[in-house]
C-alpha cells in the first residue's frame, strides 16, 4: 500500500492565510522526505475550514522543495475555470515538475462555491466537467482547432512563421487524472471508471468504499477499460504513535479531533452520509463522538495495530492501492503529527499488501 496526503486543508478559521500557506508547503516537504508517494491540495473558495482557493499556488511553491513526491490539485473544479487557461497552466506545471503531477478534477460539491461564480443551478456541473476535460485534452495535443461547446469555447492557434510561439504541452505528452467521490453510487466515480481516471473514495464507511469500487469497475467494463485495484485511492484518517492509547489521545486532543468536532461531523450530516460511519457498530449516528471516531472511523494505534487494522480493512473492501490521509492543524506542535506520517509511510504502508484475490 502507498501512503499519500490530502491537504484540503482542515485548518480552523482562526489561522491566517499565511499560516495555512506555510503549513501546506512545509507538509509537502515532510511528506516527500518520509516517503509518501503523493501530495494532494484542495480547491475551495468559500469554506471556512477548507481555505486554499487555488491549489496551484501551493503546488508551485512545493515544486522546488520536493524531489520525488507527486503533486496534485485535489481537485480543480472545472465548471468554474476557463478550460483553455487551466490547460496551459497545468501543462506548464507538469514541465516544472518533470512529470511529478496528477490532475484531480471535480464538478464542485459546495453550492456556495458555485454561487460565488454566479451559478444558481449546479445540475449541469457534471456536463460542464466533461466538456471542459474534452477541450483541455484537445489543447494538450497541440494541434490547431476551434471548438464552441454548450458551455465553453476554446481552440489552439495555427502556427505563424512570422511570430513563433512555444507549444506548452504536458510533460511526457499526457496528464494523469483522478476524480474524488463522496456519495454512494457516485457519478464522479462512475465518470472516472468510464474515462480511465484514478478513483479517490472519501471514507464514509466500508459500504461506501465497496460501492465505489463496483461503480468504478462496472463503468470501466462498459467502456472496455481495465480496472486495477492498485489505482483505487481511499481517503481515511490515520494516527500512528508508539502505543494505541497515545495515538488515540493525540488524534482526539489535536487538530484531527477539533476538525471533526467543529466541522466534519456537521458536514457529514449536511451531505447525508453520517449513517455510513456508524453502520455495523450498533451505535446510532446521532451518538457519534470523538471516542467513537478514534475506535471505528480513524485508524489509530501503534505501527503493529495500524497494520492489522489496514489488513482487515483491505480484506473487507476488496483491496486498494493508496491510502490518503487528511491533513490537520498540528501547527503549534507538529512533531507527533510528522512522526505519525513517517511511521505510516515507512513502517505501516510497506507491510500492507493487496488481498490475494485482488492481486489476480
Amino acid at each position: 500500500m502507498h501512503a499519500a496526503v490530502f491537504q484540503t486543508p482542515f485548518m480552523p478559521p482562526t489561522r491566517s492565510a499565511r499560516e495555512v500557506f506555510k503549513w501546506a508547503v512545509d507538509r509537502a516537504t515532510v511528506a516527500d522526505q518520509v516517503g509518501c508517494t503523493e501530495y494532494w491540495v484542495g480547491e475551495h473558495a468559500t469554506q471556512s475550514w477548507e481555505c486554499i482557493p487555488n491549489p496551484e499556488m501551493v503546488l508551485s511553491a512545493c515544486a522546488l522543495n520536493t524531489e520525488k513526491i507527486i503533486l496534485a490539485p485535489g481537485a480543480h473544479l472545472l465548471p468554474y475555470h476557463n478550460p483553455a487557461s487551466l490547460a496551459i497552466q497545468i501543462a506548464w506545471l507538469t514541465q516544472v515538475l518533470e512529470g511529478r503531477y496528477i490532475l484531480g478534477v471535480g464538478a464542485g460539491a459546495y453550492p456556495a462555491d458555485g454561487t460565488l461564480r454566479g451559478f444558481t443551478d449546479l445540475s449541469k456541473n457534471h456536463k460542464m466537467l466533461s466538456e471542459a476535460i474534452e477541450l483541455m485534452e484537445r489543447i494538450w495535443k497541440g494541434e490547431p482547432f476551434h471548438q464552441e461547446g454548450e458551455f465553453f469555447k476554446a481552440g489552439f492557434p495555427e502556427e505563424d512563421p512570422s511570430h513563433p510561439f512555444r507549444k506548452m504541452l504536458p510533460y511526457g505528452g499526457k496528464v494523469r487524472m483522478g476524480v474524488t467521490g463522496l456519495s454512494a453510487n457516485s457519478p464522479s466515480i462512475r465518470f472516472a471508471g468510464a474515462h480511465g481516471y484514478l478513483p479517490l473514495s472519501v471514507y464514509s464507511g466500508t459500504a461506501f468504499v465497496k460501492n465505489h469500487w463496483k461503480v468504478y469497475s462496472d463503468a470501466a467494463a462498459e467502456a472496455g477499460r481495465p480496472a486495477e485495484r492498485e489505482d483505487h485511492h481511499v481517503v481515511r484518517d490515520v494516527f500512528v504513535a508508539d502505543t494505541d492509547a497515545e495515538a488515540k489521545r493525540l488524534a482526539k486532543e489535536g487538530g484531527m479531533g477539533k476538525a471533526w468536532a467543529e466541522y466534519l461531523l456537521p458536514v457529514y450530516k449536511q451531505f447525508g452520509i453520517i449513517d455510513g460511519l456508524a453502520e455495523g457498530t450498533g451505535v446510532d449516528s446521532a451518538d457519534i463522538d470523538l471516542d467513537f471516531l478514534a475506535e471505528h472511523v480513524w485508524i489509530c494505534g501503534s505501527p503493529d495495530t495500524v497494520v492489522a487494522k489496514f489488513e482487515e480493512f483491505q480484506e473487507t473492501v476488496g483491496g486498494f492501492g493508496t491510502n490518503m490521509i487528511y491533513d490537520y492543524d498540528y501547527l503549534d506542535d507538529p512533531a507527533p503529527w510528522n512522526e505519525s506520517l513517517r511511521l505510516l509511510a515507512q513502517e505501516v504502508a510497506p507491510r500492507v499488501k493487496l488481498p490475494s484475490a485482488a492481486q489476480g
